[in-house]
């Protein structure tokens, strides 16, 4: 039964991100078959996530991400054409072109980058979230990562911090069931993750990945929780990676029968467009102009990424060091 909360605008946006993130990661897919944009690991079946947990926060709050980061960063509201740029290694990327698939960040809404290195949002979040309590700001610090990830110790080292000096930052667990060749099942001490936060003293909480609402529901009592300076939490949310872990991965570690098993009975996206064609908060007709709308927007995004130059060879070295600092001031 749908949530009789959820309006019309708000389903629209749901499913318009949803669908912007499937459609990105597909056409990603496509184009590096066609050896025209390099590596990249991608977000297909875990969009309810992103979407979900992004739906609650404003422009001004911060998130951190994964190697798997194009979902977060559309999310969060950054552009569809810069994106692809990036990709397209063209100077009007969000790097310049120079930083590729895993270093997408977007300041101006609040995204503080992708990350090549596993666990490696953890203390980047919790910095952010840091600086928000010293200036006495309401912003919140949403720190995305993997199952593998919470094994690490900055894990660790981030969630203890956050909790002793109750730190406005959530701690969002995509517990996808597969770390990179690892399957969860095989190395969990836990059925939850969430169980974990009782260790810091923090709340911890596990829901369902692929139902969008229910990533919604759960993480906006979490970041109201953190804005209100009641201190970090942890949600897990249980979701399952339909592609390899990088473009080009055999996946010899599982079948394909298990994929299409759980791609076509749990996709997030098709379970939320039946639920809400179903309680009739949006109709056929709804759907079919978000996806003209999604249309001509990947249209001009496409050309303008296809279409922008190559950065100068000259600027290779530009932005590498952040520039002088003074200590002594």
């Amino acid at each position: 039964m749908m949530d009789e909360s959820l309006t019309k605008p708000q389903a629209v946006e749901l499913y318009t991100t949803m669908r912007r993130i499937r459609r990105f990661e597909e056409t990603v897919k496509r184009l590096h078959g066609k050896q025209i944009v390099g590596p990249a690991h991608l977000y297909i079946g875990e969009e309810a996530v992103a979407t979900g947990v992004c739906s609650n926060l404003t422009r001004a709050d911060y998130v951190t991400s994964t190697h798997r980061g194009h979902g977060h960063t559309l999310a969060k509201g950054a552009r569809v054409d810069r994106s692809f740029a990036e990709l397209f290694g063209k100077s009007t990327g969000y790097c310049k072109g120079k930083g590729g698939s895993m270093h997408l960040a977007d300041f101006s809404v609040g995204m503080l980058g992708a990350n090549g290195v596993v666990g490696g949002g953890f203390n980047i979040a919790t910095g952010a979230a840091l600086a928000v309590k010293q200036r006495h700001g309401k912003e919140v610090a949403v720190c995305f990562f993997g199952d593998g990830a919470s094994s690490r110790g900055t894990f660790h080292e981030a969630v203890n911090l956050a909790a002793s000096w109750k730190l406005p930052v959530v701690y969002v667990c995509e517990n996808n069931s597969w770390a990179s060749t690892t399957r969860f099942d095989d190395i969990k001490n836990v059925d939850y993750l969430s169980i974990r936060a009782a260790g810091y003293g923090i709340p911890g909480v596990s829901v369902d990945g692929n139902d969008v609402l229910a990533v919604r529901d759960a993480s906006a009592k979490l970041i109201d929780r953190a804005r209100r300076g009641e201190g970090p939490s942890i949600l897990e949310c249980k979701t399952y990676r339909i592609e390899g872990h990088f473009l080009g991965d055999p996946q010899r570690y599982r079948t394909q029968e298990e994929v299409e098993q759980v791609h076509e009975h749990n996709d997030p996206i098709e379970r939320f467009r039946t639920r809400v064609l179903v309680d009739s908060v949006l109709t056929q007709d709804d759907i079919d102009e978000i996806e003209r709308k999604l249309d001509k927007e990947f249209r001009d995004a496409l050309e303008f990424a296809e279409n922008s130059p190559f950065p100068k060879p000259e600027e290779a070295l530009e932005d590498v060091y952040a520039g002088e600092v003074r200590i002594d001031e």
